[in-house]
């Protein structure tokens, strides 16, 4: 393969696009390498007519010179040039002789490149000292000196060869080896992707083979340590996160990024959130998006959004040259002096860039003013999102996290790169169309900059609707892979096999068996004990009398031949627990009208599992928390009965339906109460994290689910009611519109936490000593006489001193203006209690009631979906319900009843009638099993 200044070129950039095009492979094209290409074309056709201009034509050779001898030549330009030697070669664009200085003194040649750019980069001055490599090869002499013709005003930079020479063989010696392997070389993404034609085939493949290289912000280094490492996949990067608790000396310091968490978020799809980010925008937000030629530090176009919704105004500032770029800053300016408290908001760093540079040229506005406010302090939406939120892309680039967060662009644009071509359609045409185009561009990444913004904002409050699939990373479990059950995916088969033969009951019945008679015995007794039957108690044959078809009653029995279905139940009393089978069989039915077999109605409808059965799973599942592993042991070891793990959920399921009228009775209790205590605690499930919500009366106790802490849903569920509210100081409760205690039990460990860690603060000790003896005497009267308001108002004025003595003591600390201004704004909430008979003044009642939920939280372990959690608390709900009603559980499971109330009345009695059914089928829970007593 010939070395040409091309394929070096192409080197430079990317192995894999030199060696597509050593390959010959087609490019799909690309809109700015097309335009690069062209302008490249363009600019060196006029250079080559500026450089040329005024010499005779007999020195400027349009050709190759070819063989011909470089000593003898009396050119001056020879353009075109093919320097060719071995297995390189340069077609050079233009050469200078310079002729000689003196006797004994050969001519100097110099090649020469056109770049159309302003600011020229280290490839380009590697191609220059290529093709000076090349010529000194062919001439037999060493070149010293190229020149670079660059910019708008045809610039020259003279390149020292002797410099890059090592480098540039370094370099040849690696194009060397890329064309004698017999394989490409690995696909690496990197940022020159953009420029060139083969980008979406590269990304493709770089997709299919899930490459690090698609995470934009890993470097070579730490690419080639994970390598190193045998990590080639994004997938297999992301199973290296460990969430970490952060040291103490490391909390008010930035968070490091991990580019294994984006790999995990983008393995999930998930958006995973580090630390507490929040974005606080205190004024009115303008979304700054600036458009610039980056070659000429040119800035042609300001694009402003102020505001945020349907309502933000959106104006373009647009420079027709670079003489307007000051005019449109002064514009900038007056459009911000309008604004009330503006606040700048950009994406990267190319907007601060920006102001610094106009700044630099054009002025500064005067420092007390609210515009230098503003373009001082912006605010830079990637830095907040850098290592805290973790989206499921790429990249963090704003295309990509606005697209991820549903936002979409009006066209089908890739990079900023375009925008240049549209630029320079607008500049070399006057083209209307592509100004436009730009104009259209810019206005939608200020709506996409809107987006991030907005999300951001929302994030603490966790009302984004992107925030349904989100992960908070301190949530997460931390776990060692060794400790981990199931499956293991292993890299060999025979790995496979030895682990297998390595598990603990193939060893006891394969191996040990040979060789120890003990063993062998315990296996005989294990398989006659897993070999029981279930042998029915009791026998009920069913016929059917009509034809549930044609409604004959001429049918036919083959009583050789019977349909046989096993009910497995349970036989509770005072003094024990037995099982009950029963064998509901019906012989073998035939219609003579529809001469098509029938079964009887009343067979198909006998469940598989009974109602007894069931209550007591559920009594031990819900009051004793026995997991279901541990209940179908008990079921198989003291009942005989084989009921699958799998058959269990669905049982609870079948009962939580069942007793969801019992439930929704229970709310309509609290509601109409004239008392309710309200705590929440966090509930982490399989797929996301949640809160679990418990509202308690005296007599009633409902759990209520929700995938976040926000209050909304409140309103609704506690529509109409008028009593009194007890609550702890999370603010999503002061929104209800009834009265409200505010939990003094709270208030009182705050402040003695506070006090112990800061012993030297007098304000925070009189605030102290103020409160503890203003509750001693009111709690001294509850004791006494109860909750009685005719008894506790007399603390009123008391409450009011206090409150009084707060106000006018001037504080220092501020911890002690936090406490004051905490007591001071819920001081109608916290003494509610003194006005009302029955409310207390703290909130253990609820707080004991969310102690079920702490005890069984242990339990599951990320392993329950939101179907479970909520089927759990309906049947919660009843159990702790009739605890503080003082009735049994079970008693009520037993009785069949639905109606709790009712159940109460009749003081818990344990009904005995015929048992009334509420089962399965064999594939489970049907619809009708929820409306079937049990």
């Amino acid at each position: 393969m010939k070395i040409t200044s091309i394929l070096f070129e192409a080197f430079l950039k990317c192995p894999t696009k030199c060696w597509l095009r050593s390959q010959g492979e087609t490019d799909a094209g690309n809109e700015y390498a097309t335009w690069v290409k062209a302008q490249n074309e363009t600019y060196r056709i006029e250079g080559v007519k500026r450089l040329t201009g005024d010499i005779a034509p007999g020195e400027c050779v349009t050709s190759s010179p070819g063989t011909e001898n470089l000593r003898t030549a009396k050119w001056r330009f020879a353009l075109e040039f093919a320097a060719k030697l071995q297995d390189l070669e340069s077609n050079i664009q233009v050469v200078e002789r310079v002729p000689s200085e003196g006797r004994g003194k050969p001519a100097t040649f110099i090649p020469i490149r056109f770049v159309f750019t302003n600011k020229l980069t280290r490839d380009d001055k590697l191609l220059a000292a290529f093709d000076a490599l090349v010529l000194s090869e062919v001439r037999g002499r060493g070149v010293e000196l190229a020149k670079i013709i660059h910019g708008d005003d045809y610039s020259t930079l003279k390149v020292r060869t002797s410099a890059r020479a090592n480098e540039v063989r370094k370099r040849i010696e690696g194009l060397r080896a890329l064309s004698t392997a017999s394989a490409p070389p690995d696909l690496i993404l990197n940022r020159h992707c953009g420029e060139c034609e083969f980008r979406d085939r590269c990304r493709q493949k770089a997709i299919e083979k899930d490459d690090l290289s698609l995470l934009a912000g890993m470097s070579e280094k730490e690419r080639k340590e994970l390598h190193s490492k045998g990590i080639f996949t994004i997938t297999q990067l992301s199973y290296t996160f460990r969430p970490r608790r952060r040291p103490k000396r490391l909390r008010d310091k930035r968070e490091k990024y991990h580019h294994s968490l984006k790999a995990l978020a983008i393995r999930e799809k998930k958006i995973h959130i580090v630390g507490k980010p929040e974005l606080k925008i205190e004024g009115t937000p303008v979304y700054l998006d600036v458009e610039g030629l980056p070659d000429r530090d040119f800035y042609y176009l300001i694009g402003m959004r102020i505001g945020s919704g349907p309502t933000a105004v959106q104006h373009s500032l647009w420079a027709d040259t670079a003489e307007d770029e000051g005019k449109i800053w002064r514009e900038f300016l007056a459009i911000l002096e309008t604004v009330e408290k503006p606040v700048l908001i950009h994406y990267g760093s190319y907007e601060t860039t920006f102001l610094k540079s106009m700044v630099e040229h054009y002025g500064m506005p005067p420092k007390a003013s609210k515009i230098a406010a503003a373009v001082s302090s912006t605010v830079n939406i990637l830095s907040r999102i850098y290592a805290q939120v973790y989206f499921a892309t790429h990249s963090n680039g704003l295309k990509e996290i606005a697209g991820s967060l549903g936002f979409k662009w009006g066209a089908n644009v890739t990079s900023g790169l375009h925008a240049i071509v549209w630029r320079n359609g607008f500049e070399t045409r006057r083209d209307a169309d592509a100004k436009a185009k730009v104009v259209n561009y810019n206005e939608h990444d200020c709506s996409a900059l809107e987006s991030a913004a907005e999300f951001l904002r929302l994030l603490p409050m966790g009302t984004s609707p992107n925030l349904n699939s989100a992960v908070v990373v301190d949530d997460l479990d931390v776990t060692n892979d060794l400790d981990r059950w199931g499956q293991r995916k292993f890299a060999s088969e025979d790995f496979r096999l030895i682990a297998d033969c390595a598990y603990f009951d193939y060893q006891r019945s394969r191996v040990y068996i040979r060789s120890n008679p003990e063993v062998g015995r315990a296996n005989q007794l294990k398989s006659r004990r897993a070999a029981f039957r279930n042998r029915p108690n009791n026998v009920v044959a069913l016929r059917a009398k009509r034809c549930w078809r044609c409604k004959t009653t001429n049918i036919a029995y083959d009583t050789n031949r019977w349909h046989r279905k096993l009910s497995l139940d349970l036989r509770i009393s005072p003094g024990g627990i037995r099982r009950w089978i029963t064998e509901f069989r019906t012989p073998f039915h035939r219609c003579l009208e529809c001469e098509l077999p029938i079964l009887p109605r009343t067979y198909k409808s006998k469940p598989r599992y009974g109602r007894n059965l069931i209550a007591w799973l559920t009594y031990e599942h819900i009051t004793n928390r026995l997991s279901f592993l541990h209940l179908e042991l008990t079921l198989r070891e003291c009942f005989g009965i084989r009921l699958p793990f799998c058959r269990l959920f669905k049982l609870k399921h079948v009962a939580a339906k069942f007793y969801k009228p019992t439930y929704d009775q229970i709310m309509k209790n609290l509601t109409r109460g004239n008392l309710i205590h309200a705590d929440e605690t966090k509930m982490k499930l399989s797929e996301e994290t949640g809160y679990v919500w418990v509202f308690a009366s005296l007599v009633d106790v409902a759990y209520v689910y929700r995938p976040t802490r926000e209050g909304d849903f409140l309103h609704e569920m506690l529509n109409g009611f008028c009593g009194v509210l007890v609550t702890d100081f999370y603010s999503a409760y002061d929104s209800l519109p009834c009265p409200q205690q505010k939990c003094l039990v709270h208030l009182m460990w705050d402040l003695n936490a506070d006090l112990l860690k800061q012993p030297f603060d007098d304000d925070l000790k009189f605030i102290t000593a103020e409160f503890g003896h203003l509750a001693r005497t009111i709690v001294g009267t509850i004791d006494r006489f109860g909750l009685k308001a005719r008894f506790l108002r007399k603390h009123e004025h008391e409450v009011t001193r206090f409150c009084k003595s707060l106000g006018g003591r001037k504080m220092v600390s501020e911890i002690a203006k936090h406490y004051r201004e905490r007591i001071l704004k819920h001081r109608h909430k916290l003494f509610t209690f003194l006005e009302h008979d029955g409310v207390p003044w703290n909130n253990n009642n609820a707080e004991h009631a969310i102690k079920p939920i702490a005890k069984y939280r242990p339990m599951v372990r990320r392993t329950m979906n939101r179907r479970g959690i909520q089927s759990y608390l309906i049947l919660l709900s009843i159990y702790q319900t009739c605890e503080y009603r003082g009735l049994s559980f079970l008693d009520f499971l037993l009785s069949g009843q639905r109606d709790i109330n009712a159940f109460a009345e009749s003081k818990g009695r344990r009904r005995r009638r015929r048992p009334t059914v509420m089962g399965t089928p064999e594939n489970g829970p049907t619809e009708a099993d929820a409306e079937r007593p049990f």
